[in-house]
């Protein structure tokens, strides 16, 4: 399993009793862009030089669109450091910390919060049909995927998961997804996020005649 480094530390740690919502102290930095029953999913966008204060987290996996350094100060008072690669991913337990990046480059993530009190059971496939993924992290509650569509990669109408998915565009692309008769989503710009959730039908295919890439977060 990979963890950040930071993650052993905080899931040793109670949260803090005075720590907040991010979204509520913070609006600045994180920013809602799904929230359900399953999961919250925040874009997180960090200014070198600056900070944010003490907040909380759930159980979470996230996902760095770009690289970058940011140091956490825990509610002890220790500080950790982490290296942030862009496209790849890392799961954190629940936790409470202050941040700062101490980077050159901006902090620009993808924090997928899970909401429910468990992790699921739902069994999540290594592999799917038109897709080529390549596994980032696996943790007790997801698997996140980074994932090739092929030129011709089609997920018929009325298709449907017994896990959930959010699906991270890492690239401007022509991507038709429509979820539970929703009208479809045809183009995404890098760090758009869509939701399925497990049961739902859905269909995607590509549209642009060229392989895409995004990532894929599998919720058991």
């Amino acid at each position: 399993m990979k963890t950040l480094r930071l993650a052993v530390v905080l899931s040793a740690l109670p949260v803090a009793a005075a720590a907040q919502d991010p979204v509520k102290v913070d609006p600045a930095h994180y920013k809602v862009l799904i929230d359900n029953a399953a999961v919250r999913v925040l874009k997180v966008n960090v200014a070198p030089g600056a900070k944010t204060p003490m907040h909380a987290h759930p159980d979470a996996l996230l996902v760095p669109l770009g690289s970058g350094k940011a140091r956490f100060t825990l509610p002890d008072g220790k500080t950790e450091d982490a290296l942030l690669t862009k496209e790849t991913a890392a799961y954190t337990p629940a936790g409470t910390h202050a941040g700062a990046n101490v980077g050159t480059t901006k902090v620009d993530l993808i924090l997928v919060e899970f909401k429910t009190a468990a992790p699921g059971t739902a069994t999540l496939p290594t592999g799917r049909p038109g897709l080529q993924q390549t596994m980032l992290v696996e943790s007790p509650r997801a698997v996140a995927f980074k994932t090739t569509a092929a030129p011709d990669f089609h997920e018929a109408a009325g298709s449907t998961h017994e896990y959930d998915q959010v699906v991270i565009a890492l690239g401007p692309s022509d991507l038709s997804l429509s979820v539970d008769v929703k009208a479809p989503v045809t183009k995404w710009q890098r760090g758009d996020v869509q939701f399925i959730g497990r049961g739902t039908k859905h269909e995607a295919k590509n549209t642009g005649g060229k392989p895409v890439d995004f990532i894929i977060v599998s919720i058991r």
